[in-house]
């Protein structure tokens, strides 16, 4: 798809923000603007560690090298949330989901079903960049229902999330005459998507307008997407 190579996601910085000061009204008005005019923008987070970054797609190199009679026992009932490949319509992705991945024990069982005999290192690293990560979400989740004026409901939406960390897989190409799509274009039906890829450029995001942004992936920071959840709540058109 042909991009607009002026045009670039805002930035906003999520670091060392605490709720009701001024660098947090800053980031709040940022994100409303944002979200009106994209409907996701690019948040830099120092939360995640390096080692945790790196130690994340360490393990996904390992996770994704597993045989695939093996990957296929990550099942579940909810769509998209268990081992997803084998597509020919995307025959280059895979996927899969770790429910409740904030949770120690959820971490704990997916890795069960994929390394009976135990893999603590892969746990850890899920495990801990689940927690961080959650961070970023909860605040942006905050300044929306600011946003909005409905604070008063922020414990109870909280209280009603549940994560799952998707982790993915793009095959590179054999050769010029396969297909570079990893996947089509679509939209994401959760409350929030945020994305955090290796230093691969890949991800294109559609305007309001029908324009296309290549995004440019930094080690330092994430993409928060939440597109779909405000197409009616603040009559947005993504």
């Amino acid at each position: 798809m042909d991009s607009e190579s002026s045009l670039k996601l805002p930035l906003i910085d999520f670091s060392n923000l605490e709720s009701g000061g001024p660098k947090w009204e800053l980031a709040k008005a940022q994100v409303k603007e944002a979200l009106e005019e994209f409907g996701c923008f690019e948040a830099s987070f120092d939360k995640v560690p390096v080692e945790v970054r790196k130690g994340l797609f360490e393990a996904l190199e390992e996770l994704f090298n597993l045989p695939l009679e093996t990957k296929l026992r990550n099942v579940s009932q909810k769509p998209f949330h268990g081992y997803v490949g084998q597509y020919p319509m995307a025959p280059l992705f895979e996927s899969m989901g770790v429910d409740d991945s904030t949770i120690p024990q959820k971490v704990q069982d997916f890795t069960n079903i994929l390394w009976p005999q135990g893999n603590p290192t892969f746990s850890k690293v899920m495990e801990t960049y689940s927690q961080q990560l959650a961070e970023l979400d909860e605040m942006v989740r905050r300044m929306v229902l600011e946003s909005l004026g409905v604070e008063k409901y922020l414990e109870e939406h909280l209280e009603s999330t549940n994560y799952l960390l998707r982790v993915m897989k793009y095959k590179g190409t054999e050769s010029n005459y396969e297909t570079k799509i990893g996947l089509h274009s679509h939209t994401d039906k959760n409350i929030v998507t945020i994305l955090y890829q290796n230093h691969v450029q890949g991800l294109q995001v559609k305007t309001k307008d029908g324009k296309w942004i290549n995004f440019q992936p930094s080690p330092d920071s994430f993409v928060a997407m939440i597109g779909d959840s405000f197409h009616f709540g603040w009559g947005f058109l993504i």
